[in-house]
């Protein structure tokens, strides 16, 4: 086990140094993580209303239950069937906490959605902070990289002996999609 968790670790910190030198690429995965949990939240509230309803329609049969009792109680009174009445108004009283249990039950349903809903409009909105940042932060990266390889030309070009300094913009791109597909396995390393 200890060398499993030593190159969890290991990945782990490559990652984060990566990412530390990388910022644009690390808005973007937490803005990816947000994104999940604005699906998650969402699909939270989804599973909230459907027991919402749910619960309505069990308060709205056992209100009916009561009610329907209740007029056997009045029934059997009238006709003065007394041990019809009493087993009738026993059946009411029965009813009645469950009534209360099941709408005490709807409030708390109808109290986690308000948060939930709260949440997902929390969660869009720092998602969409990320996503300016990230943006920002790409274009800062893509100026950065403009200006070097801008300083890395001129710089060959004044220094004729060391064409190696030259950027190569096909070699910029390949760099770049290579950190990427490495960042993508360190991630599906972890997840493992």
């Amino acid at each position: 086990m200890g060398l499993i968790e030593d190159m969890k670790r290991f990945l782990e910190s490559q990652i984060d140094d990566f990412l530390t030198k990388n910022p644009h690429l690390e808005l973007q995965v937490i803005e990816e993580q947000l994104a999940q949990q604005e699906t998650d939240t969402f699909q939270l509230i989804v599973d909230l209303q459907t027991q919402e309803k749910n619960i309505e329609q069990e308060i709205l049969n056992t209100a009916q239950d009561i009610k329907n009792w209740y007029d056997r109680v009045q029934k059997a009174t009238i006709a003065g069937r007394s041990d019809l009445a009493t087993a009738a108004q026993d059946r009411v009283n029965a009813l009645l906490p469950q009534g209360n249990q099941l709408w005490g039950k709807m409030q708390g349903l109808k109290e986690r959605k308000a948060r939930a809903a709260e949440l997902l409009q929390t969660i869009k909105n720092r998602r969409t902070e990320v996503k300016a940042k990230a943006k920002s932060a790409a274009a800062q990266a893509a100026r950065t990289q403009a200006e070097t390889s801008s300083n890395t030309r001129w710089g060959s070009v004044n220094n004729y002996t060391s064409s190696s300094d030259f950027a190569d913009p096909l070699d910029a791109q390949f760099r770049r999609w290579e950190a990427d597909e490495e960042l993508e396995n360190l991630k599906r390393n972890l997840s493992k």
